[in-house]
């Protein structure tokens, strides 16, 4: 019994070339997106969902993770997942502490 899994084919340049492609429309998008007046109040979970789009794209296949034991995406995913909650948690947070002026 081995205790490696079985070699995958690695991608090839047309499969890179094809991601990379694709986060250039995505930055692209990112970019028009700020510069619709109309969508200006969804800005932010708009773009938020784009750049986490961008970034599993890099992670999956830039960093192999797609092709590795999915106990490492895993344990990356959770990673994320706590920083994406303790960030969110301190910025509703410092919403809730702001001062309120009454003008």
């Amino acid at each position: 019994m081995s205790a490696h899994q079985p070699e995958h084919a690695h991608p090839g340049a047309q499969q890179y070339i094809t991601i990379a492609a694709i986060l250039t429309f995505i930055t692209l998008v990112e970019v028009s997106v700020y510069y619709i007046a109309a969508l200006r109040p969804v800005l932010l979970p708009v773009l938020v969902v784009l750049s986490a789009g961008k970034f599993a794209l890099v992670v999956m296949y830039y960093m192999h993770l797609k092709f590795d034991n999915r106990l490492f995406s895993g344990m990356f995913l959770f990673g994320l997942a706590t920083a994406l909650f303790t960030a969110i948690a301190f910025i509703f947070l410092f919403h809730l502490l702001q001062p309120r002026f009454v003008t």
